[in-house]
């Protein structure tokens, strides 16, 4: 990380403004190449700027953030330029002329303040996600993460393994001493109640189900009305609509946000014993396929032929000829509208249940793995065993939860030990 980089940071031109941020040793003498003077630290400048030859660039407000109380934890500045592509890229000629600069990789700034400590690797996920959120849920989990939410839970589980490690080598070490017996019993309870709340993370809702969306799969014999019903539901013409049996063919998906709620829509093939061709009867396998893995169906067929667990819907309500249902969850007729509002927040409250609550943090896979080491750790801790197993299951642990945001100690479980003991030695 000798190089200072540059990029532009702002959206895509042309726009307004464009904010170009410069990050290392060499940003101050950037500054000073281009504006011929170093503004006031945290404090906007109107400058002129100019290339190497004299030659205007454009008019700016220069920011300068020396390090290393900054963004990257190293020194910072910024550029708010117009916004024009022409403009942008004289400024960026400017600066890739200058010794030592160089133009920014894809996530380089953020890497950067990951290694200079700025944020944990927790964090560094969460502002990927808060960047590539589509939804308000999504905008909400990635917020708390990138906030440091998760970051400060795992900070709280690592303390609690070194404060368990520190009894731990007490007892190994200083058993001989008079003021320093053996595990309390408290020891005991305290890992059973740690591996309940490590357990119950796990059990929550992933970041997955966030960014692929609530699975919802339209299902249902030919001419139930599912095609109709998906088009609805999309509020798009997405799916061809026809009376001729076996239209649809294949899995048809659309994922759509119903108030800030992420969702897949699935529509099937008509499911069918006889009549189907073998292009038809493809789909139909493939029905079946989703359908299993659906997060819930509307089963828009005969009562009770649907799979386990979907809603019984009554469709075509607008026909005389519809087919009847008893207790049915929802009537309703996509042509005309009828009950589909009540189907679309019907679903939306069913969502909410089963996705990460609003806020909350949501693990991806490689948290979740994690989380399960340090879980599976504490799990194979026997207090009454043999202490050097304890202590290396601790140890695991710990190391899990280092690995989750990114860093690594080797000394924090003595200081946890000589500082919660008064050992005196």
């Amino acid at each position: 990380m000798t190089d200072t980089i540059f990029a532009c940071s702002s959206g895509m031109p042309p726009a307004a403004i464009a904010v170009i941020r410069i990050s290392g040793s060499n940003a101050g003498n950037a500054l000073r190449a281009l504006a011929r003077r170093l503004p006031a630290p945290r404090r906007a400048s109107l400058a002129s700027l100019r290339d190497a030859d004299g030659a205007m660039l454009d008019h700016a407000l220069l920011l300068w953030f020396p390090g290393p109380a900054t963004a990257t934890g190293e020194d910072l500045a910024e550029i708010h330029c117009h916004g024009g592509r022409a403009v942008i890229a004289a400024i960026e000629r400017a600066l890739a002329g200058l010794p030592g600069l160089r133009r920014a990789e894809a996530g380089e700034f953020t890497r950067r303040a990951f290694a200079n400590g700025r944020m944990d690797l927790a964090q560094a996920e969460g502002l990927g996600d808060l960047l590539s959120a589509e939804t308000e849920l999504q905008r909400q989990s990635a917020m708390a993460m990138a906030d440091g939410a998760l970051s400060r839970q795992v900070k709280a589980w690592r303390d609690q393994v070194l404060y368990l490690s520190a009894m731990v080598e007490a007892a190994l070490d200083f058993s001989d001493e008079d003021d320093v017996g053996g595990l309390p019993l408290a020891f005991g309870s305290a890992i059973g109640m740690f591996h309940v709340e490590l357990s119950e993370w796990l059990s929550r809702p992933g970041a997955e189900a966030l960014g692929e969306g609530f699975k919802v799969v339209i299902a249902g014999p030919p001419n139930a009305g599912k095609s109709t019903l998906f088009n609805a539901l999309v509020e798009s013409e997405a799916a061809i609509i026809t009376p001729i049996a076996g239209t649809t063919r294949d899995i048809l998906m659309r994922a759509v946000a119903i108030a800030g709620v992420p969702f897949q829509f699935l529509d099937t093939a008509g499911l069918r014993d006889s009549g189907a061709d073998v292009v038809e009867q493809i789909g139909i396998a493939r029905a079946h396929a989703a359908m299993t893995a659906a997060d819930l169906v509307l089963w828009l067929g005969p009562l009770g032929e649907g799979p386990s667990g979907a809603w019984e819907i009554v469709s075509q309500i607008d026909r005389t000829d519809h087919l009847p249902k008893a207790n049915a969850r929802h009537r309703l007729s996509a042509v005309t509208g009828d009950g589909v509002s009540d189907l679309r927040h019907d679903l939306v409250e069913t969502a909410r249940r089963s996705l990460p609550k609003p806020g909350a943090v949501a693990l991806n896979a490689r948290q979740r793995g994690l989380l399960a080491e340090s879980a599976a750790a504490i799990a194979h801790i026997d207090p009454v065993g043999d202490l050097l197993l304890v202590a290396e299951n601790l140890r695991l642990a710990r190391v899990a939860f280092d690995r989750l945001l990114g860093g690594a100690g080797t000394e924090d479980m003595l200081d946890a030990l000589f500082g919660r003991f008064c050992i005196g030695k």
